[in-house]
């Protein structure tokens, strides 16, 4: 390999990798400046310096021949590589970042800078419409195309999803929000998927994860991609964009442009808020209250509503 490196990934990088996947990213870490290093001599790439942001990879802005600015991204996990590469080449096309080139041997590949810049171009308004227009043309592609080799909703929802949640809401003091978690639980073995609806799910739709090209369009970034039934992603959007509000704004937006009726997205809603509950309360983030409130106002909605 080439010793032109960056030098080590960013202490901010290195935090979060060995947060989320452990100890054995250590070493991984320490080789991932010379797979940057690599693919960039690879595709005749001139490496500029780290961006550092994310949760499964190290990234680093590069410059292409003819001065296009790319981002470099390798991954820790190469099953996750291969899992993302092939959503984005469904998508190709859609709102992402394009996939430029691919080294399969080294889970990196160079990906499109949008917007010019890392973090992508400033948000304009009409935000909430804009990337609910993005995530249904994200969903539309998905059922056009070939469907790739990616894990299924059914299977992570039941065999990670469902134990995580009764294990942690067995074992964690949840005070005066035990009785909530424990009637969210009580729905979970009841949801069910609409096989109509099956298309290549985003499955990662933190606010974090939607930047905007130079033209104010919003790009879908960096998921961890499922495939099963919209409705899920539409929760996730609904759950997780803004904790801090427009829960009821982004639910109502979500059926209007997928013609989900809001009752068929709302359990989904209540199963997302109850796993985040249970791991922020396990983890003492300080996001807890604010997800505790979202849990409180899906759980307030009437039952009735949804038959």
């Amino acid at each position: 390999m080439t010793t032109h490196t960056l030098g080590e990934v960013p202490p901010g990088c290195r935090r979060r990798l060995l947060d989320h996947y452990g100890p054995s990213a250590e070493a991984w870490l320490r080789a991932a400046p010379c797979l940057l290093a690599e693919a960039a001599e690879r595709w005749k790439l001139s490496l500029q310096g780290y961006h550092d942001a994310g949760h499964a990879s190290a990234i680093a802005l590069a410059t292409a021949l003819d001065g296009t600015p790319l981002i470099l991204k390798a991954w820790y996990e190469s099953l996750r590589y291969r899992h993302e590469i092939a959503a984005l080449h469904v998508w190709t096309g859609g709102p992402i970042a394009d996939v430029i080139e691919t080294a399969d041997d080294l889970s990196v590949a160079s990906l499109e800078l949008v917007g010019g810049q890392p973090g992508g171009a400033a948000r304009l308004s009409r935000e909430r419409h804009m990337v609910a227009a993005a995530i249904q043309g994200l969903h539309s592609l998905g059922q056009k195309r070939p469907t790739p080799a990616l894990p299924s909703l059914a299977h992570f929802h039941q065999e990670v999803v469902v134990p995580r949640i009764h294990q942690r809401a067995q074992s964690l003091d949840l005070g005066p929000m035990g009785t909530l978690v424990e009637e969210a639980c009580e729905g979970l073995s009841s949801l069910r998927e609409d096989p109509t609806r099956t298309t290549v799910l985003h499955a990662d739709l933190y606010r974090e994860n939607v930047i905007f090209d130079g033209g104010g369009h919003p790009r879908l970034i960096d998921p961890h991609p499922l495939v099963g039934d919209a409705a899920f992603d539409w929760a996730f959007w609904t759950v997780y964009y803004d904790l801090e509000g427009g829960v009821a704004d982004r639910l109502a937006t979500a059926s209007r442009i997928s013609r989900i009726p809001v009752p068929e997205i709302t359990p989904w809603c209540r199963a997302l808020a109850v796993d985040g509950f249970l791991y922020y309360t396990e983890i003492h983030d300080p996001a807890k209250p604010k997800i505790a409130k979202v849990l409180s106002s899906l759980m307030a909605s009437s039952p009735g509503s949804e038959r």
